[in-house]
């Protein structure tokens, strides 16, 4: 059994963190520069430009990418021959507190704004610390740790959407449910989008599988060629609804589409539309 210490731990969620607000992803940038050279109308090409060097400036001055540095939501997939030794001060301390301990530093050391209530519709008062954050925890072969943190703001977060279709759904409806709920989301998401699908499993599955294609590097295709063209018609008809950068009109109106899914029971089709900004962002580490 290999161990690795909670501040170990604490320190790389920590610095996960910061890196994420600060520095859009290499391939999200590589998909706006792209963008801007295939749009057709010039004012959405000066918006992407200004994207683009508003990410350029984040990085090089390491301020936040956009004002919402979001809600950390990360991902632990954890090898089964790999364990997180407590500190000696607090020997039932979990992995769960040292991602939150590193997530607390994190926000409070690169100045991200805190933007968790502890309860949602009473009080709805202010943690101060960004945390609790949402952990989705795995357990994987190996005896390592990897761990991704993604800064999900609230406006693209608002706009995403569940549904359970009947299990006769065709590919054509499960198509235009998506681009309805792209249409819906408009202007307030913050587009150009990464539209986030998952197909299958139960309700609270699809969720996260929608959740977790986001994490997927954009341009890469599903494995199975059916869903790999479902991404391909999804990107074509999302696109053709020339909402554009920022609702001002364009050719761009998601960066990509991508699909995920899983088995689910003979009665069910459940699905899930995660839709993710412009700021799309999210950093990973393996320890």
């Amino acid at each position: 059994m290999r161990y690795i210490e909670f501040e170990k731990v604490a320190e790389t969620v920590e610095s996960l963190c910061i890196a994420a607000c600060y520095e859009l992803p290499g391939d999200v940038l590589a998909a706006l520069e792209e963008a801007a050279r295939q749009e057709t109308r010039a004012s959405a090409v000066k918006i992407i430009n200004q994207l683009i060097e508003n990410a350029r400036i984040a990085k090089e001055e390491k301020i936040p990418l956009c004002q919402d540095t979001g809600l950390a939501v990360v991902f632990v997939e954890q090898g089964v021959q790999v364990a997180v030794k407590p500190p000696a001060d607090d020997s039932d301390a979990t992995l769960a507190a040292a991602v939150n301990a590193g997530v607390k530093a994190g926000y409070e050391k690169g100045y991200l704004r805190k933007s968790v209530v502890a309860e949602p519709l009473h009080k709805r008062r202010n943690t101060r610390t960004n945390t609790p954050a949402i952990i989705h925890h795995s357990i994987v072969p190996g005896d390592k740790l990897k761990i991704t943190v993604m800064t999900k703001g609230g406006g693209c977060e608002n706009k995403s959407q569940f549904k359970m279709f009947r299990p006769t759904a065709g590919r054509d409806e499960i198509i235009d449910w998506v681009v309805n709920v792209v249409n819906s989301a408009g202007a307030d998401a913050c587009p150009p989008f990464v539209v986030g699908l998952g197909i299958g499993g139960d309700f609270e599955l699809s969720c996260l599988l929608s959740k977790k294609a986001l994490l997927r590097r954009l341009g890469t295709r599903n494995a199975d060629e059916f869903y790999a063209q479902l991404e391909k018609d999804l990107l074509s008809r999302v696109n053709a609804l020339g909402l554009g950068p920022l609702g001002f009109g364009g050719d761009t109106t998601a960066l990509d589409c991508l699909v995920e899914t899983a088995p689910c029971h003979i009665a069910s089709l459940p699905a899930a539309v995660n839709i993710e900004c412009h700021s799309h962002r999210h950093k990973s580490a393996v320890l």
